[in-house]
């Protein structure tokens, strides 16, 4: 895990890092039983001085709170579209400190390896952690698609501009709009989809992204 002071790099030397860092993604399952699954959810705006983040720790497959933790700290690095990690990652790793309990798969409300670089917040922290990730995205940021059926638990690939598969569009919620599913780290594609699907409780949104958003944001998604 890194200091936090370390996180204070120019825009040129983040994308350096996020290139140099991108090599280190295992997209394979590797990981034991998932007992505990954690959601993570950061509020930061553009020009905020500071950004809040929750995470909420739930059992798996029950998904019953176990644990939830917020933190409140200053945003150090500008707001730069695909680096926007940079502003989140260092405030994610000091709430994640402050948990009890240690999570098997932490599941973000952010992009994984669906990101220009290949490297988002999920792919990132997952990294600087060593531990299972998921990116579950309310927005596309790359790539296309044809929309999944409307029925809820259907699929269709997220594509990149080279033709590879970067993520999944995941129908949650029959009537609303897809998610955008893809792994962070130290699990497949496959994997991460079948995961959110099976952390989806009614809602458009998995619960423990869910719940977290429900941590920082003022408009609760219900």
């Amino acid at each position: 895990m890194l200091n936090t002071d370390y996180w204070d790099i120019s825009p040129s030397d983040a994308i350096k890092l996020q290139n140099q860092l991108r090599d280190s993604v295992v997209l394979e399952d590797d990981f034991d039983e998932i007992r505990t699954v954690a959601g993570v959810d950061l509020s930061i705006g553009r020009g905020w001085a500071e950004g809040k983040c929750g995470v909420v720790v739930l059992s798996f497959p029950e998904l019953e709170v176990i644990e939830t933790r917020t933190h409140t700290a200053p945003v150090k690095f500008p707001y730069v579209p695909g680096l926007l990690a940079f502003r989140e990652i260092p405030i994610f790793l000091e709430t994640y400190e402050l948990l009890d309990t240690e999570p098997d798969l932490i599941v973000f409300d952010a992009q994984g390896y669906a990101h220009p670089r290949r490297f988002g917040l999920a792919c990132h922290a997952g990294v600087l952690l060593n531990k299972p990730s998921i990116g579950c995205a309310k927005s596309k940021l790359t790539g296309y698609f044809v929309d999944p059926a409307d029925e809820p638990g259907s699929v269709s690939p997220l594509i990149g501009d080279n033709g590879e598969r970067i993520g999944d569009v995941l129908r949650t919620k029959s009537g609303v709009k897809p998610v955008f599913i893809s792994p962070g780290h130290r699990i497949t594609f496959d994997t991460a989809t079948r995961f959110a699907i099976q952390c989806t409780r009614g809602h458009r949104i998995p619960e423990p992204t869910r719940l977290a958003h429900n941590l920082v944001s003022v408009t609760p998604i219900r």
